[in-house]
C-alpha cells in the first residue's frame, strides 16, 4: 500500500530555484561540494547535524555550485540559505 504524501511544510521565506537553505536549525559537519563544481538534482552537497541525526542536503536543480555561504562546523538558522546554484539553461 503506497500513500503519497499531500501535505508540505510551508516556508516561512520565499527562496529562489538556485538557493539551497536549511529546512531546521543545526551545524555544518561536512561540505561535500566545491565553488565551481557541477551538481545534478538530488546529489549530497553538504551534511546538516540537528535533533541528533545528520541530514544530508541536495540539489534542487541541476547547474553548477556559484557560491557556498557556511563553513564546516558553522551554526545555522532555519532557512539560511547555505549554497547558491547557477541552475542550468532549459534545454
Amino acid at each position: 500500500m503506497s500513500e503519497e504524501r499531500k501535505h508540505y511544510r510551508q516556508l516561512y521565506v520565499q527562496v529562489s530555484a538556485g538557493e539551497v537553505y536549511a529546512f531546521i536549525p543545526g551545524n555544518i559537519m561536512e561540505i561535500f561540494v566545491k565553488k565551481g563544481q557541477k551538481v545534478k538534482k538530488g546529489d549530497a552537497l553538504l551534511s546538516l547535524h540537528a535533533m541528533k541525526m545528520d541530514n544530508n542536503i541536495c540539489a534542487n536543480v541541476d547547474g553548477k555550485i556559484e557560491k557556498i555561504n557556511v563553513k564546516k562546523g558553522q551554526a545555522v538558522s532555519k532557512n539560511d540559505v547555505l549554497i547558491n546554484i547557477i541552475p542550468d539553461a532549459a534545454e
